[in-house]
C-alpha cells in the first residue's frame, strides 16, 4: 500500500524591502560555504573598458545553487522549445582565479 506525500502549499510574501531590478552581468564567486552572485549593468563606451554598476548580491548554499541551476537549465530548455534557440556572443577566455575564502 503506497501513501502519497502531500506538498505544502508555498505563499510567497514580498518582505517591505523587496525590489526588482534588471541585471545584464552577474559575477560569481564560490567558497566552501557558499556562492555569491553579484547583479549588475554593464555598458561599454570604449573598446578598452567595460563599465558594471552592481546594485545586489545574493549569497546561496551548495545545495540551493545546484537546485537553481537545474531549474535555469529546465526554464531554458522550455524557453528554447517554444522560441527557438538562444545564441550567445563569443566570450574571451576567462582567466583562472584563485579560491574565495
Amino acid at each position: 500500500m503506497s501513501q502519497e506525500i502531500s506538498q505544502p502549499n508555498v505563499v510567497l510574501k514580498r518582505m517591505p524591502d523587496y525590489r526588482e531590478g534588471y541585471a545584464n552581468s552577474v559575477q560569481v564567486q564560490k567558497s566552501v560555504w557558499d556562492f555569491r552572485l553579484t547583479f549588475g549593468t554593464a555598458y561599454q563606451e570604449t573598446a578598452e573598458e567595460v563599465t558594471i554598476n552592481a546594485f545586489q548580491t545574493v549569497y546561496l548554499s551548495p545545495q540551493q545553487a545546484k537546485a537553481l541551476c537545474g531549474l535555469l537549465e529546465q526554464n531554458l530548455l522550455q524557453y528554447e522549445h517554444t522560441f527557438g534557440p538562444i545564441s550567445l556572443e563569443p566570450r574571451p577566455p576567462v582567466m583562472p582565479q584563485g579560491p574565495v575564502h
